[in-house]
């Protein structure tokens, strides 16, 4: 079967490659849809599908929650996910011991809530359980193994045309036509490596924390863990419970303030009061909880915690047990590495050690720039929308953004349901009035 029969197959039994073009409409884009797979029969085999609803990159809990929106207003949509897997920085690239950070309510996704019996603070697994029966309630089926390499838009056809490439060195390419592209790959797409003078050549082993699992494999080694992030410390915990020495490179906040979590008394009081002013009482409540964590080596940023999330993304430390185990001397604190020689680390403090294992919790970053042909919505620096929230969720031509807030699940619970209502008016429209292009 040639291409082209195969588009008209899949547009006869599937709703969501169903025609609801005008004639001319359709003749624009089966024309240039035809071309693609006449290229294709000299290159490599190649499709062109034309998606009736939105495409959503990303099947993470951004993209899951635009479908489960969208669904619920009878709009479906084609979810594409470069993994395996629903949520796969979850299910695949997390530490055994994670859980949420935040309490249940604080990360629900739309339109259902976690299972009462549920922890306030699910565990990585049950989290994942959740996502999975969010997928399910919803009837959401990404297509999996498809890594979008290039997004943009066609002005002739104004449609948005995004080119995949399967799992594989010879992975089959395929194009989808759309109106409406949703870009839900989010903040932690791409790991962030440091630039330390001396790391590629370090004797012993070096491993970002989205390939750490558990601290069983390092007991009894010297593990230094760069980074003071959320998991910097826990990985450090974890090591710690293992029987290894564990120091760090690392504002730490208890998780818990006054009978609630830390995250519940910011939101409470940032309801009558300006963030500088709640920052200054969560320091004050953490410095008489923690004590002077500077004499312990943990220097506090010089702005509060809410603002330095705000400005930068940063989510400052909630402590899990780590801060006790620093007091206790089983795990030590270490300033920033100057240089690596073999397995001799040395400090800005001139200090030496040597170490087995050193563990990179530096963090993720946004991949957009890489893939989407767009430099209205999202910045080329970061990858993130120009307009910080809540203004970031809309662009151009059919474009959105969701997962991007730097207000977590929350921030994208907001965002989802905004897109969801914006592609929801124009899907009415268009059922109107079939032969317009909107």
């Amino acid at each position: 079967m040639d291409p082209w029969s195969e588009i008209e197959g899949k547009r006869a039994h599937d709703p969501i490659f169903q025609n609801y073009f005008s004639q001319n409409c359709r003749q624009s884009v089966d024309g240039f849809c035809k071309k693609r797979s006449a290229d294709a029969a000299v290159a490599r085999a190649e499709r062109c599908i034309r998606v009736l609803g939105p495409i959503i990159v990303g099947a993470g809990p951004s993209g899951l929650a635009v479908a489960a929106c969208l669904k619920e207003k009878g709009v479906d949509s084609l979810v594409l996910e470069r993994s395996n897997c629903i949520a796969s920085l979850w299910q695949l690239k997390t530490y055994d011991r994670l859980s949420l950070h935040l309490p249940r309510q604080f990360c629900e996704l739309p339109l259902m809530p976690f299972p009462a019996y549920y922890p306030i603070y699910p565990s990585k697994q049950q989290f994942v359980a959740y996502l999975e029966s969010y997928a399910a309630r919803f009837g959401i089926c990404p297509t999996y193994n498809r890594t979008v390499v290039c997004a943009e838009y066609d002005e002739q056809l104004q449609l948005w045309r995004v080119r995949t490439r399967a799992t594989g060195i010879m992975g089959e390419e395929v194009e989808y036509v759309s109106r409406w592209l949703v870009v839900a790959t989010g903040e932690n797409a791409e790991v962030v490596l440091p630039e330390i003078d001396g790391l590629d050549d370090f004797k012993g082993t070096v491993m970002h924390t989205s390939s750490y699992k558990s601290g069983g494999a390092f007991a009894g080694k010297r593990v230094l863990v760069v980074g003071s992030g959320n998991s910097g410390m826990e990985v450090c915990l974890d090591l710690c419970n293992h029987n290894a020495n564990p120091h760090i490179v690392v504002h730490i906040l208890p998780r818990e303030m006054l009978g609630q979590s830390t995250f519940g008394l910011s939101m409470w009081l940032l309801k009558w009061l300006p963030v500088h002013v709640v920052d200054r009482i969560l320091l004050l409540i953490a410095q008489t909880m923690l004590g002077d964590t500077a004499q312990l080596g943990l220097k506090r940023p010089t702005i509060g915690p809410l603002e330095l999330k705000s400005l930068s993304g940063k989510t400052p430390v909630l402590d899990v047990g780590t801060f006790a185990k620093i007091k206790s001397g089983d795990i030590k604190v270490r300033p920033a590495i100057k240089q690596i020689s073999g397995r001799q680390v040395e400090f800005m403090d001139t200090r030496l050690e040597e170490f087995d294992v050193i563990v990179l919790a530096t963090g993720y970053k946004s991949n957009v720039p890489f893939w989407l042909k767009d430099r209205e919505l999202f910045s080329e620096k970061d990858g993130l929308p120009r307009k910080a929230f809540p203004n970031g969720w809309k662009g151009e031509n059919g474009l959105y953004s969701v997962g991007f807030t730097r207000r977590g699940l929350m921030g994208t619970s907001v965002d989802a349901r905004r897109i969801a209502h914006d592609i929801e008016q124009q899907w009415k429209a268009r059922g109107k009035h079939p032969g317009v292009l909107l």
